[in-house]
């Protein structure tokens, strides 16, 4: 086993535990799909708080793990062959500690397959699309006299919930019984878009009967209300 102290990134946040998976994050949607996943598979880890506010994402420290400035990003010392493996995006990270810890990806080859499929679902439409109405509502944008771009994602909001709401019907979870890193990818955005957006009634959540109650059922998890607070704020 390598200790991260060999990475940059930990003169800035120094690690207590270097012998445990380093998280660089924040409790934003993408932010807590990896700590929840870590707290549902109870594998160790420590925290650090990557504060915006301070632009922490563009110092040197950050990165040089995270090219990209993005969170969240880890570093496991204990990596494949024993080696320490440095990963950014959080679609990657969640399958490495499925991966890792050999749970929340299904072990039948073709239903692998589709929980990554629905992971990408995410990644590729629901992340950036819900982001994008949360700006044009909530934040900057929502001062451009232009409503056109505002319209636009509240219709693909609106049609990517759809999409869920259909394949929910008569599931417990995106997979059927099984609970996978597709939840855990899924579900923070959900929450955020109807919670810190406040756009619930903006995209009518109230026509999306089968998500809101696979939204309640995640929130209700012991591991996932403890992922949520991680890192403090």
């Amino acid at each position: 086993m390598h200790f991260p102290q060999d990475f940059p990134i930990t003169r800035k946040w120094p690690p207590a535990h270097p012998e445990r998976i380093q998280l660089y994050s924040l409790p934003t949607p993408n932010g807590v799909k990896v700590s929840v996943a870590l707290e549902e598979t109870a594998l160790p880890y420590e925290a650090h708080t990557v504060r915006f506010d301070s632009n922490d994402q563009l110092s040197s420290e950050f990165l040089s793990l995270n090219p990209n400035n993005k969170i969240p990003a880890i570093i496991d010392p204990d990596g494949p062959g024993g080696q320490p493996l440095a990963l950014f995006e959080s679609g990657a990270i969640l399958v490495y500690l499925a991966e890792k810890s050999g749970r929340l990806l299904p072990q039948d080859p073709a239903l692998r397959h589709q929980t990554v499929q629905w992971l990408m679902f995410q990644m590729g439409g629901i992340g950036p699309m819900f982001g994008q109405l949360g700006f044009f509502h909530k934040f900057a944008g929502k001062e451009y006299e232009d409503k056109r771009p505002l319209q636009r994602y509240v219709a693909e909001s609106r049609r990517l919930l759809g999409v869920l709401d259909g394949h929910l019907r008569d599931k417990a979870w995106m997979m059927g019984e099984e609970y996978t890193v597709a939840d855990i990818a899924i579900f923070p955005w959900v929450r955020n878009l109807i919670g810190f957006y406040e756009a619930g009634d903006l995209v009518g959540f109230g026509d999306f009967a089968e998500v809101a109650r696979v939204l309640d059922a995640f929130v209700a998890r012991p591991a996932v209300q403890r992922g949520l607070e991680v890192p403090p704020r």
